[in-house]
């Protein structure tokens, strides 16, 4: 039997979501505890509209809440990120590959005045138990390939910069040192940063719920573009992911890996 997906979009901010909201015009809300979730429709396609608010536990705990209480299919992660990749602009946008996380590391012991050396810290993994009873170590989670392949279908849909497919890093940390940036683009391909993903791959994957990861550039310390505009960026995003989300509903079917 051939079924539509159900989809979730998340965003953390206001800024994020308000796109997607103003698409549905009629919506439920539901409140859970300080998250929200919006239920309704856009062009007849049932949708949920995560406000996950910001930051990694923020995250884990709506999307935990989004996965027990709606069931969706799979899960768009979307939103704003500062740019590492110098060849990216402001209003480009990043279809997540892979997500990895940028402020989970070991550092080597140093004795007393010997200072700090980032560049020998070593990352460190999270640890996923499997249904067996195994833990599995991973230091990168990657979006789902048949989502993946939707948001490179319609990625020349999208007018307000190019879109490509990279590596999203994710911190509870607002990074605006440029050696601290290009040490994380040249060491991990990173091609930008924000505070979410990576915490929602994680919890996606330990319910077995595809995900995908889709951010725009609101601001950039490695090019000389001057602009720090996340409501903007937050806009562009949520239309781009609205656009591979009725891609994927509008397939007669969607064989979702997990």
């Amino acid at each position: 039997m051939q079924m539509k997906p159900l989809i979730a979009i998340q965003g953390a901010m206001d800024g994020e979501v308000i796109a997607l909201l103003e698409a549905m015009e009629t919506y439920k809300e539901e409140k859970f505890g300080t998250y929200s979730f919006y239920i309704g429709e856009i062009d007849s396609m049932p949708l949920i509209v995560s406000r996950s608010e910001i930051g990694m536990a923020n995250a884990a705990a709506s999307t935990t809440i989004l996965i027990d209480k709606y069931h969706p299919d799979l899960i768009i992660n979307q939103g704003t990120a500062g740019g590492h990749d110098p060849n990216l602009r402001v209003f480009d946008t990043i279809i997540g590959e892979e997500i990895i996380h940028i402020n989970s590391f070991m550092s080597p012991h140093r004795d007393k005045e010997e200072g700090m050396s980032p560049e020998n810290w070593v990352p460190m993994h999270s640890f996923i138990r499997e249904e067996d009873g195994r833990l599995e170590e991973k230091f990168v989670f990657k979006s789902d390939p048949e989502l993946l392949s939707a948001a490179r279908d319609v990625a020349g849909e999208y007018s307000r910069g190019k879109v490509v497919v990279g590596k999203i890093g994710t911190a509870d940390f607002w990074n605006r040192e440029i050696d601290r940036i290009e040490w994380f683009h040249q060491h991990f391909q990173t091609s930008g940063e924000e505070m979410e993903a990576y915490a929602v791959a994680q919890i996606a994957d330990a319910f077995k719920v595809p995900f995908l990861s889709i951010r725009t550039i609101s601001n950039s310390e490695v090019t000389d573009d001057g602009i720090e505009d996340l409501d903007t960026a937050g806009r562009y995003c949520a239309e781009f992911s609205l656009q591979v989300a009725k891609k994927i509903y509008q397939q007669e079917s969607v064989s979702l890996s997990n």
